[in-house]
């Protein structure tokens, strides 16, 4: 399958509106895995009623948390946001707009006042037992990242993925990193017309170890691995829906 089709497809389809497609099918799945790996306790159908019908069918005994349905619903903007966006280089403008769509509408008023919602976290924060980037640096380390990924030539799915590793080491935003990282992924993909792919939940566990791995120990097969399983598994998607 050619990538060019795919992106050709995507953006045709998006456009478009309709459902039953590769489109409409990389939106729900795309934003049920990322989310769910970060906790939203959505499932596949509720994650697919908001897209289709903008409302939630689910049982009387549960609970809608509704900060799940606000980032799902933005997690569907920055999809379309970033197939608008393909034609141009990623920059940090874009990486910050990726975050402030994901993040838009989803804070209390207290937690807007230190939150930064599109611009570079104020307060320190960490992840699993990794340690990030404190606040008065994440500028220079994220212009460092981007320098280093603009010079790499004829970029393969290894180094965008060794630039998901650096961003989420730097954990330049309060919350969201993670997705916005994943997202950023996917769009590489397409830039550099390599086999695009985002992470199941499933594999969930190798995705947080394969990280771990790379950033702890330099053990960068554990990742690369998951991140491919990943891409085989979009592949057959996009084969089912164009070929």
């Amino acid at each position: 399958m050619e990538v060019s089709k795919i992106k050709e497809a995507l953006i045709l389809q998006r456009k478009m509106g309709l459902s039953g497609n590769l489109y409409h099918k990389t939106q729900l799945d795309f934003a049920y895995n990322t989310n769910h790996i970060e906790g939203s306790t959505l499932t596949p159908d509720e994650t697919a009623s908001i897209y289709d019908t903008g409302t939630i069918l689910t049982s009387s005994e549960k609970v809608i948390v509704l900060k799940d349905v606000t980032e799902t619903k933005n997690h569907f903007t920055l999809f379309k946001y970033m197939l608008d966006t393909l034609d141009e280089e990623l920059t940090e403008k874009m990486i910050k707009k990726f975050h402030f769509i994901l993040k838009d509408g989803t804070l209390t008023d207290e937690e807007k006042e230190w939150f930064n919602v599109g611009e570079y976290k104020k307060r320190k924060n960490f992840v699993g037992n990794i340690t990030t980037t404190i606040p008065s640096e994440v500028g220079s380390e994220m212009k460092a990242l981007l320098k280093w990924y603009k010079a790499v030539e004829d970029k393969r799915v290894e180094d965008i993925i060794e630039f998901h590793v650096r961003f989420e080491k730097i954990h330049p935003f309060q919350d969201g990193n993670g997705r916005v990282g994943r997202m950023i992924m996917f769009r590489e993909c397409l830039y550099n017309d390599i086999m695009p792919f985002y992470i199941e939940d499933r594999n969930r566990d190798f995705y947080i170890r394969g990280i771990k791995k790379y950033q702890v120990e330099n053990e960068k097969g554990y990742l690369i691995d998951t991140c491919l399983n990943s891409q085989d598994n979009y592949e057959k998607l996009a084969d089912y829906f164009l070929e």
